[in-house]
């Protein structure tokens, strides 16, 4: 993988931008806030109606010159109608949007393959907790990564090299590796990779840049009781404050398109641009060169022609 040195110069363009935040009210979320306020940009945090109190703490702890540079929009991100008004919130409060952050995210709380949830028949239970993850994750931040793309491609070009906007997908490293057997968490950040991947084609043509941060364990409520397990094994492990800092360093560089930080304490790398210079070296020459092939073919039709819909 690249090593990745950040250029923390680069928050200094975060200056009278305007980001919208999901899931910003706690944990990573609120150090992402905090870091944007502090470098001058506006912040519109969406969150559940229940964090508001959370919010209202960070306002109250906030310079009084920052304060009229953050509002708070309740939403729930996986009703359309929600992400909407955000949207159009965020644009009557102020402007224009030239950042998008998708950080809200969830993970179960009861193991999604569990064999034992039966039911009075003796029958296997439905796992709501996967539903939820699933919802919240996938459906939810695919909500936003659209109504993101729709809000910012009418922009004028608004970054140096000359994009109209930018958006930053939160993963996990989960989103590559699954050997934790966190099954529904797993199979939603995964989606997140693939979203990264599945929306270059579009958000290029609008002129946007769609990059995406994999945390490894960060100790926040997520991480459940391990955290200092972890530490005391010596296994290095991430601070909010250094997750914040590289996302936005990732959102600001003009450089990074397509891009994905894996981060885990100091050490910080790029996967996706990696694997595909990797490709060969994984599947075999002949395959990897198939992939290359096919992946020009699919570039000169406009993409992957869908199929046309069957009335029934």
């Amino acid at each position: 993988m690249r090593d990745i040195k950040l250029d923390t110069s680069l928050l200094s363009h975060l200056a009278g931008k305007t980001a919208i935040l999901t899931g910003g009210a706690g944990g990573i979320g609120s150090t992402i806030a905090k870091q944007l306020l502090e470098n001058g940009a506006n912040v519109v945090i969406a969150d559940l109606e229940n964090t508001r109190p959370m919010v209202e703490t960070m306002l109250m702890d906030l310079a009084d010159s920052c304060r009229g540079q953050l509002h708070f929009v309740a939403t729930n991100i996986v009703l359309w109608d929600q992400m909407t008004a955000l949207f159009q919130s965020a644009k009557e409060q102020f402007g224009s949007i030239q950042l998008v952050i998708a950080n809200a995210g969830v993970m179960e709380t009861e193991p999604v393959l569990d064999m034992d949830q039966i039911d009075e028949r003796g029958n296997l239970k439905e796992s709501e907790d996967f539903s939820k993850v699933i919802d919240i994750n996938v459906k939810g931040t695919m909500n936003c990564l659209r109504q993101a793309i729709f809000s910012m491609k009418g922009n004028q070009p608004c970054y140096p090299d000359g994009s109209r906007g930018a958006v930053v997908l939160v993963s996990s490293i989960s989103g590559y590796f699954g050997g934790t057997g966190v099954s529904g968490y797993i199979t939603s950040k995964h989606a997140v990779t693939g979203m990264l991947r599945g929306s270059q084609l579009a958000a290029r043509k609008y002129g946007i840049r769609v990059n995406a941060v994999a945390p490894f364990v960060t100790p926040t409520a997520m991480a459940g009781g391990f955290s200092e397990a972890w530490r005391a094994r010596g296994l290095p492990i991430n601070t909010t404050d250094g997750v914040a800092r590289a996302l936005l360093t990732l959102a600001f560089n003009p450089s990074e398109n397509g891009s994905c930080y894996v981060i885990s304490g100091p050490i910080l790398r790029e996967a996706e641009h990696t694997q595909k210079l990797l490709l060969a070296e994984w599947l075999g020459e002949d395959l990897a060169r198939v992939f290359g092939d096919a992946n020009e073919f699919f570039t000169s039709q406009g993409g992957y022609q869908l199929p046309k819909r069957v009335s029934r």
